[in-house]
């Protein structure tokens, strides 16, 4: 009879392994980021389109997905986009060019700790916050790439 007690006890050890395999496998492929709203205008394509193809890491921070649309997060909030937020008009905020997307830091919602930019001339426009923890120039290569076919219409700089 002690065969089938030891056969009992390292079936039940393998289970216990398996329902923890599986409970972590599931955390890791359903963890959302609740929380962040979604802009007015979320549901636009070209949002769909941008929040598809979000990289799974950004500023070296890993993705999470994100119940909202419109609304790609990487890191602990460190990185939040959001796109379908209204477009800024004629601003003395300051304004900067990367990769030929045109970028406004909304002077009224960042702080030292916090900087909020915003696409300027494309509808839908895209919102990103950076809240320290990732590399913020490489991030804003790849942001750029993604929101770069959404058509320009104005610029906040003299491309000449």
């Amino acid at each position: 009879m002690p065969s089938t007690r030891r056969t009992r006890l390292v079936l039940g050890v393998g289970v216990c392994v398996l329902a923890s395999a599986a409970a972590v496998t599931v955390y890791a492929y359903d963890h959302r980021d609740p929380g962040v709203p979604a802009a007015r205008g979320a549901d636009a394509p070209h949002c769909r389109r941008i929040t598809d193809a979000a990289p799974g890491s950004l500023g070296g921070l890993t993705r999470w997905d994100s119940d909202a649309s419109g609304v790609a997060v990487w890191g602990d909030r460190a990185i939040v986009l959001r796109c379908g937020v209204t477009p800024p008009g004629p601003t003395r905020d300051p304004c900067f060019a990367v990769d030929g997307v045109d970028w406004v830091i909304d002077a009224r919602q960042s702080t030292h700790t916090r900087q909020v930019i915003v696409t300027y001339g494309r509808t839908p426009a895209t919102q990103v916050v950076f809240s320290g923890g990732g590399r913020t120039d490489a991030a804003l290569i790849g942001l750029s790439r993604l929101v770069a076919p959404i058509r320009q219409t104005s610029h906040c700089l003299d491309s000449a």
